[in-house]
């Protein structure tokens, strides 16, 4: 028995080995009927761009796709409907008539064409010339992964409190995990950058920022997932957060050593001063780019290589893209837990700063 198996493990990992090159002599004249018009830039920016429906797999009319609620106001007021009335169009060819209004999805950017008009217009300038945007409060693709990511976090988190509430004893299983990242977050990161005396007070939006960054980032690595932090609108906010709660939160010694700076010469002061006021606006935008640049790069890096398949016009490709593209993915796993815990860290340091208290000599 096991000299069968043995063999049949032999045969096996032969067999996927030089699957990919099996088809190398045809490949090309496959794939090329197959993909014709393949654009790898249109690929790409389609996976990690946000979208009004959340697509899953597939094409045109066979394509697997979740539809999500359009709502938009214009001047003759709120309308609504669901995405799949544009019938996965994203050219602006198909039309949606509402309350005598038309609108037509033009590369996930919702216009409402002038009265009698059948399809965008665009000047040189890429300006719509017979058509306006209205305001657009969609639950996209990101939105809705977000509400998702909240809804894990709560379950996990009730589930949690209820058991502290039953037991005395230890956690087991994820309650186990949730509780040792809980303790990581105020032992590792609150506590030594804002300190025993303080931390307390900011401990629920440590963690709340952390578990969703991690959950959401480890949720954006499913197929067909969405790229919630590889959006710079999210990021945005997120940063936001945290120079709200700085400001809010910081002490007239945090604004002293801002705006005048004790122990330095007047001179001195004025040239700091600008500086630091400038510094205290780079924080915030340092933590949104920083999340924002790696999250993208990681995505863009996957698809790439899993392009060159396309773009070389070789099934033999595969040999070498796919593996890479698994290694790319597997480090991503470590990204995801690494950014959550960076934006994490440098907030707690942020806020430490603002809140520490100086003895002036």
């Amino acid at each position: 028995m096991r000299a069968i198996t043995s063999k049949s493990f032999i045969c096996l990992a032969i067999t996927l080995v030089l699957f990919p090159f099996l088809g190398f002599s045809n490949g090309e004249k496959t794939i090329s009927e197959a993909e014709k018009e393949f654009n790898p830039t249109d690929m790409i920016m389609h996976h990690i761009g946000d979208a009004h429906g959340w697509h899953f797999m597939g094409s045109g009319d066979n394509s697997v796709t979740l539809p999500l609620p359009v709502i938009l106001y214009t001047d003759s007021g709120l309308v609504t409907f669901m995405s799949s009335e544009f019938h996965h169009d994203i050219e602006g060819k198909h039309i949606v008539e509402k309350n005598g209004m038309r609108f037509v999805n033009f590369h996930e950017d919702i216009y409402q064409l002038n009265e009698g008009e059948t399809a965008v217009k665009f000047n040189e300038a890429h300006y719509p010339i017979n058509a306006s945007k209205p305001l657009d409060f969609s639950i996209t693709k990101n939105v809705a992964a977000m509400l998702l990511t909240v809804i894990v976090m709560l379950l996990f988190f009730f589930k949690l409190a209820r058991f502290h509430k039953k037991n005395d004893r230890a956690p087991a299983g994820l309650n186990n995990v949730l509780e040792s990242l809980v303790l990581f977050v105020r032992d590792e990161i609150a506590i030594p950058q804002i300190g025993k005396k303080k931390y307390a007070k900011f401990m629920p939006f440590l963690l709340t920022v952390f578990f969703f960054i991690w959950i959401t980032n480890l949720l954006g690595l499913l197929p067909g997932a969405a790229n919630v932090t590889g959006n710079i609108s999210v990021t945005v906010a997120l940063g936001l957060f945290t120079f709200i709660i700085i400001l809010i939160n910081g002490n007239k010694d945090y604004w002293k050593h801002i705006l005048w700076m004790p122990g330095v010469p007047t001179p001195v002061r004025l040239i700091l001063a600008p500086i630091e006021l400038i510094g205290m606006f780079i924080k915030p935008i340092a933590l949104m780019i920083r999340l924002f640049a790696n999250i993208t790069a990681g995505h863009i890096i996957i698809l790439s290589l899993l392009g060159l398949i396309f773009i070389l016009e070789s099934a033999g490709v595969a040999g070498i893209s796919v593996p890479f593209a698994l290694f790319i993915t597997i480090l991503e796993l470590l990204v995801a837990f690494l950014q959550a815990f960076i934006f994490t860290m440098l907030s707690a340091l942020f806020i430490g700063m603002a809140v520490a208290e100086h003895e002036h000599h």
